[in-house]
């Protein structure tokens, strides 16, 4: 392969990349969703035992990976539609895609802040 031709993965590609992901995840989620509360009309039992496997906390650290995944989905969807309809979008896409990981951090820390502040007073008392 000539020197200077080979890809070397942008900013364009990684966006890419992390809306197939956060794509796949919401899929998986919503597959899982819809199986687990269609248990409940084979068996309420196992639906409610099924739910109580849930209330663990890794299953919540994944439900801030979901919450993750979605905006930051929904944010980059935003921006790829800017890209395709926006006759000056390819031009800012670079721009706009910093702007979308900018407020997708700032969200996700304003989520998580009352999280961590709860967690600090189980575990430190207050």
């Amino acid at each position: 392969m000539p020197a200077g031709t080979l890809y070397r993965g942008r900013e364009g590609m990684w966006s890419w990349v992390a809306h197939r992901v956060t794509g796949v995840t919401i899929f998986f989620f919503l597959f899982v969703h819809v199986l687990d509360t269609a248990l409940v009309r084979v068996s309420p039992e196992a639906y409610d035992d099924v739910v109580a496997t849930y209330k663990t906390p890794l299953v919540g650290v994944m439900e801030y990976g979901l919450v993750a995944a979605v905006l930051f989905h929904a944010l980059n969807g935003l921006r790829v539609i800017a890209v395709d309809f926006w006759s000056k979008g390819p031009r800012y896409q670079k721009q706009m895609l910093w702007s979308v990981v900018g407020v997708w951090l700032v969200l996700m820390l304003g989520a998580i802040y009352p999280v961590l502040g709860h967690a600090a007073r189980e575990i430190w008392g207050s």
